[in-house]
């Protein structure tokens, strides 16, 4: 369904130092320097696949999904989207797309959202009996009902995401693009606003590609992620072998009554209070079932916890990794 081919974008950027002198001479002699946004990027990816596209501020997230969504042309490189080129057959290919940015609305400020709806429904030639059918399904399924005669400027930023969602599949799309689609929802938005994604992708076997710093959102939603970092695929997996990848070390928290922590081979004491220990064990040393049992000879132990990494912790590490 997605084709991306060794995608090249490359900007100019203007440049000057500070100081009435230099002002003065960046109005006759401009200085530029290239900033590469994207270099050879590639992926495929397949109908009904819901995919976190991960990475830190400016590793080239947004550009590539202006150029997937047809606002953006590249330098270089080939996108294919059920078959159009996006930036080639534009009017064809947003028929297919729908697009929520957290940090943007599509939605009329001033004027009640019904109306911003109508102007989406005349945009996309929508059939007035489909437009009905699909208002009243997402209007019951996000519980916009009694929100669509409010004026934008007057909905909190919880009830403006969950229209901004019901805005960008009113025309159905078979592609969503969700651009930070949780950013500043209080904890019960986020939940509803997962939930319905999640049964969006299953019910309709909408493709959604997930941009966002929230990575509770991609444990909730992805299988796969895209990871980019200075405008290059560094990772393409699970977060299950995102796991796998980084199991050579494991932290133990161990609370005891008493006893005399003694380092070894495999080993180390990573914190020490009264009566709590965070120790990390390397596991290509030491197995973890061999920690345990030489820690429970060295101390009390009256609970003991093995941590996992949060996908916080996983994704800092991979920045770490490939010097992001």
């Amino acid at each position: 369904m997605i084709e991306l081919q060794q995608i090249q974008k490359s900007f100019k950027v203007a440049k000057r130092s500070a100081g009435f002198w230099q002002t003065s001479k960046a109005l006759f002699h401009k200085e530029y320097t290239q900033i590469d946004a994207l270099s050879d990027i590639s992926f495929n990816i397949q109908p009904g696949e819901m995919v976190g596209y991960i990475g830190p501020n400016g590793a080239g997230k947004s550009s590539t999904i202006k150029i997937m969504s047809g606002v953006l042309v590249p330098d270089s490189g080939s996108c294919v989207i059920n078959g159009l080129t996006p930036w080639k057959n534009r009017k064809e290919h947003v028929r297919n797309i729908g697009v929520v940015f957290g940090q943007r609305s599509q939605l009329w400020w001033e004027v009640p959202v019904i109306d911003s709806f109508e102007l989406l429904r005349d945009i996309y030639d929508i059939d007035q009996a489909a437009y009905r059918q699909k208002l009243n399904e997402l209007s019951e399924r996000l519980n916009i009902g009694d929100l669509l005669t409010t004026p934008t400027r007057q909905l909190s930023l919880g009830q403006r995401m969950r229209c901004e969602i019901a805005a960008s599949l009113l025309h159905s799309p078979s592609l969503l693009f969700l651009d930070e689609p949780t950013i500043g929802l209080d904890a019960h938005s986020k939940i509803a606003v997962r939930q319905f994604i999640q049964e969006l992708n299953h019910e309709h076997q909408t493709t959604i590609i997930l941009t966002t710093h929230d990575m509770q959102d991609i444990e909730a939603l992805t299988e796969r992620i895209l990871l980019i970092g200075k405008g290059r695929i560094l990772l393409d997996g699970s977060l299950k072998e995102l796991k796998q990848r980084q199991q050579d070390h494991t932290q133990i928290v161990i609370e005891a009554l008493h006893g005399n922590f003694q380092a070894q081979a495999g080993l180390t004491l990573l914190e020490q209070t009264a009566g709590h220990y965070l120790v990390e064990v390397d596991t290509q040393l030491l197995s973890l079932a061999k920690a345990i049992e030489s820690l429970a000879k060295q101390l009390e132990v009256t609970s003991l916890t093995v941590k996992q990494p949060t996908a916080e912790e996983l994704v800092v590490n991979l920045y770490q990794e490939f010097e992001i």
